[in-house]
């Protein structure tokens, strides 16, 4: 008893799957499934190797970090000298020497017996 041949191209029982003589391009469902978690699990790996917070901009942000810290030290005696001037310039009890040199610079009085010398 001979059997007939099958449909190899409209069949697709097991029989067929197994003996088909022409390579398949298509993936089967399970194998698409875990191309897929591939491809997800290298594209995580890649940003926590090279995305914003990752792993090779730790260097860069420890750098900007101290440039920051040192801005703000910068900052910090900038306004402590600020607030030493406000506080010579109260009106109550104002610095005679701090105000003699603002009137000096910022009105150009000076004494009859005064010299001055400008240096550029």
């Amino acid at each position: 008893m001979r059997r007939k041949p099958l449909n190899r191209r409209i069949n697709y029982d097991s029989y067929s799957l197994v003996f088909r003589n022409e390579p398949s391009t298509r993936l089967p469902r399970n194998r698409r499934g875990d191309t897929l978690a591939l491809i997800l699990l290298l594209a995580m790996g890649g940003l926590a190797l090279a995305g914003p917070s990752s792993l090779l901009a730790w260097s860069e942000n420890l750098a900007t970090l101290a440039q920051r810290k040192a801005e703000i030290a910068r900052l910090q005696a900038e306004r402590d000298e600020l607030r030493n001037r406000v506080a010579l310039l109260n009106p109550k009890a104002a610095d005679p020497d701090l105000v003699g040199e603002l009137l000096r610079s910022n009105l150009n009085v000076v004494h009859p017996d005064e010299v001055v010398m400008t240096l550029n």
